[in-house]
């Protein structure tokens, strides 16, 4: 008599039953959908601008053809505009570097109620309209013909309006524990003060005057409400000239001259992005985090 073998058959997989997403999950998408949409309605514009000034004709869209035409246009009225805006952001970041490096270290090493006036009074350009601040320069300087028709003019107004961006970092990377430690063991060793500041503040304040640097290029270039009542027909710089260009040529032109400003000024803010810097904390830290190692 044969024995009968037991049968078997597969176990079927148990399905997990259907939960809606947790409290948690669906905030998440919501973050994510208001990012999105934030971005899109910033950044859509912008492609929008860029294609139109690449395109044939505005109206008609790609369909119209790619072109090149109107940025070589652009080129040809406004490059002294592109050289004029590299030359005062140069000459401003020149004059920030020699008077704002050492007035930020001033103030982060000074304790007293003036130094802190001070401070406030420097970061009050910034709170005013640019427009306020060139109307200043006006009435007090306007009426020295050679210095009102000069290049220099604007200088000094983006210099005044981008100082703060340049002292406030290297205060804030001046005001670490630590370089204050390096610095006072190289006086104990015999070394005066322009060695200390030579050889020990500005090696450890690097971070903040390249973050400090970088605002200050950028500001100036793209720096408008000022430089419109500061410019004269001889000084027109490249934010001047895109609004001339949108409101008095084709939007193609106008287009195209944003294109030339946009590749102008992002290289900057990616090496801004890349160096953290909104460098009071993320620069002065990663700098404050080297001084202690050192002084280990």
């Amino acid at each position: 008599m044969s024995a009968a073998l037991p049968r078997t058959t597969g176990a079927s997989p148990r399905r997990r039953p259907f939960s809606l997403p947790s409290a948690r999950g669906w905030i998440a998408f919501a973050q994510w959908v208001v990012t999105l949409a934030t971005c899109a309605f910033l950044i859509v514009p912008v492609v929008m601008s860029i294609l139109a000034g690449l395109t044939v004709n505005y109206f008609r869209g790609v369909a119209s053809g790619l072109t090149l035409r109107w940025l070589a246009e652009v080129w040809t009225q406004y490059h002294s505009s592109v050289f004029l805006s590299l030359e005062v952001a140069a000459l401003t970041l020149a004059i920030t570097l020699v008077t704002g490096v050492p007035a930020g270290y001033a103030l982060a090493r000074s304790r007293t109620r003036l130094s802190r006036v001070i401070e406030e009074l420097l970061v009050m350009p910034v709170a005013l309209p640019g427009l306020a601040s060139a109307l200043a320069l006006l009435v007090v300087y306007g009426g020295v013909t050679a210095f009102r028709m000069s290049v220099m003019f604007i200088v000094v107004g983006h210099v005044i309006f981008t100082l703060p961006f340049m002292v406030r970092p290297v205060a804030a990377v001046c005001a670490s524990n630590g370089l204050r430690t390096l610095e006072e063991g190289a006086a104990s060793l015999g070394a005066n003060f322009v060695q200390r500041f030579v050889t020990i503040v500005l090696p450890n304040a690097r971070p903040g005057i390249l973050a400090g640097a970088l605002s200050v290029l950028t500001l100036s270039i793209g720096e408008f409400n000022l430089t419109w009542m500061l410019h004269t027909p001889y000084t027109k710089t490249l934010p001047v000239g895109l609004a001339d260009a949108y409101a008095s040529m084709r939007i193609e032109i106008g287009s195209a001259y944003t294109i030339l400003f946009f590749l102008m000024t992002m290289p900057l803010l990616v090496a801004m992005q890349w160096l953290g810097v909104d460098a009071a904390g993320a620069a002065g830290n990663t700098r404050g985090a080297a001084v202690n190692k050192d002084s280990k």
